[in-house]
């Protein structure tokens, strides 16, 4: 089980009214707390520029919606190299980005291809680099 156990870095969230979103035509409620949290990667650009990571962001929204025909962003989180959390679906939404896992997790996806270049560098003290994965951690490779 993958836990996130420390998330008072969230605090510092960028949220979807900051970063201009589209509003979702539809929510389904998550029943919280959920036992899993999953990591993923966008596959997409890294973020090297400051306006690098809301674009990107609304580009993902943009393909989810308009040619996944999901009914928002798949992702509850997505993190930026430049330190920052994005809000997708939020806490209490339930996601689209692990089918079969969408009602009993959370999905966490790190902005950029770490395919080639798995090393992500979140500025030191950021939001996104104080959050910790803590107790034990089994990592579950979902096709």
């Amino acid at each position: 089980m993958l836990l996130l156990t420390s998330v008072v870095w969230l605090l510092a969230l960028c949220t979807v009214s900051l970063v201009g979103a589209r509003p979702p035509k539809s929510r389904v409620p998550l029943r919280t707390p959920v036992p899993y949290v999953i990591l993923h990667h966008t596959a997409g650009n890294r973020c090297y520029t400051p306006a690098s990571p809301s674009r990107q962001r609304g580009g993902i929204q943009n393909y989810h919606m308009d040619y996944q025909r999901w009914p928002d962003i798949g992702y509850t989180f997505l993190i930026g190299e430049d330190g920052r959390v994005y809000e997708g679906r939020g806490w209490s939404t339930m996601g689209a980005h692990a089918k079969n896992w969408n009602q009993k997790s959370l999905g966490f996806s790190f902005l950029g291809n770490f395919s080639k270049s798995p090393q992500f560098h979140a500025p030191p003290g950021s939001p996104a680099e104080a959050w910790v994965l803590d107790g034990p951690v089994e990592f579950l490779w979902l096709d």
